[in-house]
């Protein structure tokens, strides 16, 4: 089960950043829905949770923290980059952030604990955030695919 939900991941992060390829700096910045969503924010706020439910949370920080993380990574600055923030920063620290919550999960069960402070219950386990990152990172994917497509349709 475990090995199915992080390939399911691995798969869904694939489409997130292949989301980003191939299209100019400005359309990876551009918002394109009303909540000013773009896609190189959306990359961002994918690494800052890998960081927190892949990391922090398991007792297993990374030793990467992002720049926009400032005071409280729990108050990021995340869904757009600001201008002091490049798509290669931005896309390397998702690969390297996604690496070290690779070698977490496979370091432990399912039933590891785990502890999220801004959550109302906040002991859960491994596999609840694995499952967590799966759907949020699929659903992040979905969206990213989404403003793809508005950049390739735009005259």
């Amino acid at each position: 089960m475990k090995l199915e939900l992080l390939e399911s991941l691995r798969r869904s992060r694939a489409e997130v950043l292949a989301a980003v390829e191939g299209v100019s700096e400005y359309d990876r910045r551009r918002p394109m829905v009303a909540s000013g969503t773009n896609l190189l924010g959306l990359v961002k706020h994918l690494a800052g949770e890998e960081h927190g439910y892949l990391g922090e949370s398991l007792g297993r920080t990374p030793a990467l923290r992002p720049t926009w993380f400032r005071d409280n990574p729990y108050d990021e600055q995340d869904l757009w980059a600001t201008p002091d923030e490049s798509t290669d920063y931005i896309t390397g620290v998702y690969r390297e952030l996604s690496a070290h919550a690779d070698q977490v999960i496979l370091s432990l069960d399912l039933d590891s604990p785990a502890y999220v402070p801004h959550w109302s219950n906040h002991e859960t386990t491994m596999g609840v955030l694995l499952f967590t990152m799966v759907a949020e990172t699929a659903h992040h994917a979905g969206h990213a695919t989404a403003l793809r497509h508005l950049v390739n349709s735009r005259p």
